[in-house]
C-alpha cells in the first residue's frame, strides 16, 4: 500500500449496494425465454454486462428487438424494490469518518441511477463519487470502470479495495490489480472463492479495520 495516497472502496452497485439481482435474473431469464429460448439461464450469462454489451453480443442488427427490451427495462427498473445489503450503509459511513474515499462502479446508465435517487435520495451522500456505464468504454471484465475509480480519488490500484458479485466483475477487478472482495449475493461463496481475497455474504460484519487488513 502507498502511505501517501488514500484508500478508496469501489463499490459495485446491483448485488453489492442493492439487493437487486434476483429481480434482474427474472427479467433478463423472461427476454431470454421470448428471444433466445436457445439459452437456458440468459440472466446468469448476461450478469455484470452494460445493456450496450448484452445488445452487441445477443442482439446485433436486432434493433427492434433491441427497442422493445429497453422500453421494458425502463419500465421494470422505474417499479423496481431497491433495498441495501445489510450492512452497507453502516459500512459506508464508517469508512467516511476514516477518510476513505467511496464510489459506485456500475455497468447501470444514467436512466437507471435516476430511479434509484428517486427511492434513495441520500445515497448520493453516502458515496464521493458515482460512475456509471457511460464514463467507461469498455465495461467489465475489462478493468476500464475500476481504474478510473482509481484515477477520479487521485490514488494507485494497490490502494484500491474493489467490492464485487459477478464474475465479471470480480475478473475486472482483479485485472485493474485491486484487492478484490466478493459478495456472495448472487454466486454462492465456493465459485467466486477462488476470484477474490475474501468472500463475505454483506457487510454485517465486515469494517474498516477489517478491510485495511487486507490492503497490508
Amino acid at each position: 500500500m502507498d502511505q501517501t495516497k488514500t484508500i478508496a472502496a469501489l463499490f459495485d452497485f446491483d448485488g453489492v449496494v442493492m439487493d437487486t439481482e434476483s429481480q434482474y435474473s427474472i427479467f433478463w431469464n423472461g427476454v431470454g425465454k421470448k428471444y433466445h429460448p436457445e439459452y437456458e439461464e440468459f440472466g446468469k450469462m448476461i450478469k455484470g454486462q452494460t445493456l450496450r454489451q448484452i445488445y452487441d453480443r445477443y442482439f446485433a442488427g436486432m434493433e427492434k428487438e433491441q427497442e422493445e427490451i429497453t422500453e421494458a427495462l425502463n419500465r421494470f427498473e422505474a417499479q423496481m424494490k431497491y433495498e441495501y445489503v445489510p450492512g452497507v450503509v453502516g459500512f459506508m459511513r464508517e469508512l467516511h469518518t476514516q477518510g476513505v474515499k467511496i464510489a459506485i462502479v456500475t455497468s447501470s446508465n444514467e436512466q437507471k441511477m435516476q430511479s434509484v435517487y428517486a427511492v434513495h435520495p441520500e445515497l448520493k451522500e453516502l458515496v464521493d463519487r458515482i460512475l456509471t456505464a457511460e464514463m467507461f468504454t469498455r465495461s467489465k471484465p475489462a478493468p476500464d470502470c475500476f481504474l478510473l475509480g482509481a484515477e477520479v480519488f487521485d490514488t494507485v490500484p494497490e490502494n484500491c479495495v474493489v467490492f464485487e458479485d459477478s464474475f465479471h466483475g470480480l475478473e475486472a477487478g482483479n485485472a485493474a490489480g485491486m484487492t478484490v472482495v466478493g459478495l456472495s449475493t448472487t454466486n454462492p461463496a465456493e465459485a467466486i472463492r477462488d476470484k477474490c481475497k475474501l468472500v463475505i455474504p454483506d457487510f454485517t460484519s465486515f469494517g474498516y479495520e477489517k478491510m485495511k487488513s487486507l490492503l497490508a
